[in-house]
């Protein structure tokens, strides 16, 4: 359709550009990350994240089947704040290497808000959701776990590290890479590691536990 007014021309207008899927499902992590910190998991329906999203339940429906799949891809997409996985070229790295390139502290984002803010809703609760603290389980710290143990088996397997027990070792090594959780979720302003606290870490947890899965 166009518009004309007197003195300021003629402009175009018509339906608005369709959003891709992919920009559908980013505005609607994005809103379900925003009621999730607000609000938390109860408050958190389908029909709130279609509102905060702008979009109708309808759309939301045709992305995510249910509010668990949104959970679930919501958390994954945290999952690929802290961790990424290997290209085939990094696997033929030392291990050393490959669990740097794993927690690759340089592409973390700074603001760790909304991460802390989703463990806060999932915490206070989990007892009334038990299927979303699954999700957030299996996607979250069981995915990374995952993730580290395929490499350090692989590394058993080649002789870079002695016989262990490498779900243990993993769950253990990811003990290490990562703050503690606990005082920024009593003390909210306490401060954030900065990418360079987070890189010393890294590289700390890496030699400490290195050194004790190291071949005799």
């Amino acid at each position: 359709m166009i518009r004309c007014g007197s003195g300021d021309g003629c402009r175009r207008r018509g339906r608005p550009k369709e959003l891709s899927r992919a920009e559908r499902e980013r505005r609607l992590l994005d809103a379900a990350e925003r009621l999730l910190v607000r609000e938390g998991i109860e408050r958190a329906s389908m029909a709130a994240i279609a509102r905060e999203a702008g979009m109708s339940k309808r759309t939301l429906y045709d992305v995510f089947a249910d509010r668990a799949a949104l959970f679930e891809a919501c958390v994954r997409r945290l999952r690929s704040s802290f961790v990424r996985p290997l290209i085939d070229s990094e696997r033929r790295m030392p291990l050393a290497e490959r669990l740097e390139r794993i927690f690759d502290p340089d592409g973390r984002a700074a603001d760790q808000t909304v991460p802390l803010g989703v463990l806060r809703a999932v915490i206070l609760e989990a007892h009334r959701h038990p299927d979303l603290g699954q999700v957030f389980l299996r996607e979250g710290p069981d995915m990374v776990r995952d993730t580290v143990r395929a490499e350090l088996d692989r590394a058993a397997v080649a002789g870079e590290i002695a016989p262990v027990d490498t779900e243990l070792a993993a769950r253990m090594f990811c003990d290490m890479v990562f703050e503690n959780p606990i005082d920024r979720l009593v003390d909210p302003d306490r401060a954030t590691l900065s990418k360079n606290d987070v890189r010393q870490r890294l590289s700390c947890a890496i030699d400490i536990f290195l050194k004790g899965v190291a071949r005799a």
